[in-house]
């Protein structure tokens, strides 16, 4: 039960978790196509790898993922898996986030989605998986994460919906807790940071160790290849989160 000669094309696969499951499952025996706005990282990727194709691949821009579907699978055959990893966090205060804010978290986790879902469906196979990182805010909202999590929830709300309208085909929401090393956070303001740090402490919205990002990507591979060993069988929705202690007040 393995990702071995399975196609999979990972999508957000320059750093984080994305460039982990591509690494992943590569040495697990697939066959991958990983892509990424910053095509240095995913040649290096690739690189490491051993195997591979590099792909250009920017979620806000259509044509964009038609072409990273299109190369992916010109001369390669339908893919099995598409892994969407991509994503944007900012962290505003919502009485601070300005619309340019929330347009590129929609465009890049909800509409960067609904994009390359709809050019890959006609390259996947019967019960071939699109499996999507979504995060545990959703339900649980965090002070500054507002526009992320509403993202994340449309993410979230979508995917069922497409599982609704194409049957053939399995759509795995795949809920990850706080996970390092990855580039999330890498871009949030200082000055805002330690505010919001206090804040979800004193809800109890952290946990006192994070999951490691190549075990949570061995984990989704392993998964993920048993999924498509077994056709009949559908990981609607998983959470993964650290078995650590929640960090904060007690009883919070």
């Amino acid at each position: 039960m393995s990702l071995r000669g399975r196609h999979v094309l990972v999508i957000g696969a320059s750093s984080g978790i994305g460039r982990a499951f591509g690494l992943a499952a590569a040495a697990d025996g697939a066959r991958v196509a990983l892509a990424a706005r910053r095509f240095d990282r995913v040649e290096e990727a690739v690189t490491e790898a051993g195997s591979g194709v590099a792909l250009t691949c920017d979620v806000r821009d259509e044509e964009s993922c038609r072409g990273a579907v299109a190369q992916a699978t010109s001369g390669s055959g339908p893919l099995d898996l598409l892994f969407y990893a991509a994503g944007s966090a900012p962290l505003q205060r919502l009485q601070h986030t300005d619309p340019d804010v929330w347009r590129e978290a929609f465009e890049t986790n909800v509409l960067g989605l609904q994009r390359i879902v709809q050019a890959a469906i006609p390259h996947l196979v019967d019960n071939g998986i699109v499996a999507v990182l979504s995060s545990e805010t959703v339900g649980k909202p965090r002070p500054g994460l507002g526009a992320y999590g509403a993202s994340k929830a449309a993410l979230d709300e979508s995917l069922h919906v497409w599982q609704l309208e194409h049957p053939e085909l399995r759509f795995s929401c795949l809920t990850v807790g706080a996970t390092q090393p990855t580039e999330f956070g890498a871009a949030f303001d200082r000055d805002q940071l330690g505010p919001a740090l206090g804040s979800w402490f004193r809800h109890g919205l952290m946990q006192e160790q994070y999951m490691d990002t190549d075990e949570v990507a061995g984990f989704l591979v392993t998964m993920l290849g048993a999924a498509l060993t077994n056709p009949t069988v559908n990981v609607e929705r998983l959470t993964l989160r650290s078995p650590s202690p929640v960090a904060g007040p007690p009883g919070a």
